[in-house]
């Protein structure tokens, strides 16, 4: 039984974080779970959660957690732009992309707002970051400001604007990608002139 702990822990390490079936896959019993936390050797994190106790938690500790109970979750908007660093403002609240019927994830912590894509505004411009050993999907910096400008009556206009000209000035847009991903999310129209102005 104890090599089947040190193979647990060691996976722990690896992987930031652990579920119950990431030890199915590997042939490994999951009532050691409960045994390794009674030692005091894992931490229960959340529901069907479990990692090294003391690990090192970036201020993205919850993105990494949601994105092990729900690896197919999308990060977006205000999360993303926090990710990016691109915005002053703070969510409370993580904001994940959903495919349009599937069903939003139900977990306790931390608070969701969902978004809902469907064809190329749930597949462009996505890329993975790895966050506390986590591989975390999220929106990458082009696409994010185009889906705040598509988004504006639930985020606010200033936050798009803020995200646009912090991104322009901090050289990390280009033009033709983000009148793409403007394009994707059909808002080429509303973004015109304030691209226009940034040129």
């Amino acid at each position: 039984m104890e090599s089947f702990h040190q193979t647990i822990l060691d996976l722990a390490a690896q992987r930031g974080l652990i579920r119950p079936r990431d030890l199915n896959e590997r042939g490994l019993p999951t009532v050691a779970l409960t045994r390794l936390v009674r030692q005091g050797l894992l931490q229960r994190v959340g529901r069907g959660l479990y990692a090294i106790p003391n690990r090192p938690v970036s201020e993205h500790g919850a993105l990494a957690e949601l994105a092990r109970t729900h690896p197919q979750a999308i990060i977006c908007l205000l999360s993303a732009l926090r990710l990016h660093e691109l915005t002053t403002q703070s969510p409370f609240e993580v904001w994940l992309a959903i495919p349009n019927k599937a069903r939003a994830p139900k977990i306790d912590y931390p608070p969701l707002r969902i978004v809902r894509f469907s064809g190329a505004a749930l597949t462009e411009g996505i890329e993975e970051r790895v966050l506390d050993g986590v591989l975390v999907r999220v929106t990458n910096v082009d696409r994010t400001v185009a889906d705040c400008f598509k988004f504006r009556n639930k985020i606010g206009l200033d936050v798009a604007l803020e995200a646009l000209q912090e991104g322009w000035r901090a050289k990390r847009l280009s033009m033709d990608e983000l009148w793409r991903y403007a394009t994707v999310c059909r808002v080429a129209n509303v973004m015109r002139p304030y691209m226009e102005s940034l040129s």
